[in-house]
């Protein structure tokens, strides 16, 4: 009878584990990209529960009329994709002058089914824009994958992006930063003067709590993917939190780049221009 109810154990978690295998992972990905390059959410239907919870920018929204019903010529793109909490992350790029965007989107899976599909969709008006300056400093950025000898573990992989934040309302946290390390906000980016010595050390908040983070890890790709409420980016808003996203690539335990995109409620976030540059 134990036998049993042990091989049952091992077959239930051999079945979880091939329902999340990274190959399973990325295909998701590659539907998604389609189905945003085509304007159709139909390129990836297989992959969604009937029940997905689907937002854009922290509200709900009807996958058929949301930003997947637009045809995308997406420039750039970069996934990462985390077997152990079953999600991916994307970031998209999009250029074409009539309508730019970057979009990040988070996937979580249970059976191999979308059942939460999280999008921040920034575009003009948006913290710090432009889709060109972001395509730019992106594509010079290195992210392959790392040698299995040298990669990190998924716990030192989430503290150093948990260490950025927590920084924000305690000034005694180190925030493991790299040399070189650059952030990219938006279209703005700190290594623009030096890409090979710049660091990250840049100011930051002491008084500010950023809650509800939500994870994507990937140890082959060295990043973490953090969702979260940005309080008081908004100055329009007040301290209201904010739809953003941060990723880390972490090398060594060191933060080497940081994406940032944050959706504002005013145009500018309501700092009248002030912000970080656009490019």
């Amino acid at each position: 009878m134990l036998s049993s109810i042990l091989f049952s154990g091992v077959l239930l978690l051999a079945t979880a584990l091939a329902d999340c295998s990274r190959e399973m992972l990325k295909n998701a990905t590659d539907a998604y990209i389609s189905a945003q390059s085509s304007g159709h959410s139909t390129a990836m239907a297989t992959s969604l529960s009937p029940n997905i919870s689907y937002t854009e920018n922290e509200k709900p929204v009807d996958i058929k009329t949301g930003v997947l019903t637009r045809s995308l010529k997406i420039d750039l793109n970069r996934t990462i994709h985390d077997t152990i909490a079953c999600g991916t992350w994307t970031e998209l790029i999009v250029t074409d002058p009539t309508h730019p965007y970057v979009i990040q989107t988070r996937m979580l899976f249970n059976d191999s089914k979308i059942t939460t599909m999280e999008s921040i969709v920034t575009q003009k008006g948006d913290w710090a824009f432009n889709a060109t300056g972001y395509l730019y400093w992106d594509s010079m950025e290195k992210w392959d994958p790392i040698p299995a000898e040298k990669r990190d573990t998924r716990a030192v992989i989430q503290a150093a992006g948990d260490a950025y934040f927590d920084r924000f309302d305690n000034i005694n946290v180190t925030v493991p930063f790299g040399t070189p390390c650059a952030r990219l906000e938006g279209g703005a980016y700190t290594g623009a003067n030096n890409l090979t010595a710049n660091t990250c050390y840049l100011g930051l908040p002491s008084t500010t709590k950023v809650t509800n983070r939500r994870y994507i890890v990937d140890e082959t790709m060295g990043v973490v993917s953090m969702f979260l409420g940005f309080p008081g980016l908004d100055r329009s808003q007040g301290m209201a939190p904010m739809p953003d996203g941060h990723t880390f690539r972490v090398e060594g335990g060191k933060i080497k780049y940081i994406h940032t995109v944050s959706s504002c409620v005013q145009a500018g976030c309501g700092v009248n221009g002030t912000g970080p540059p656009s490019m």
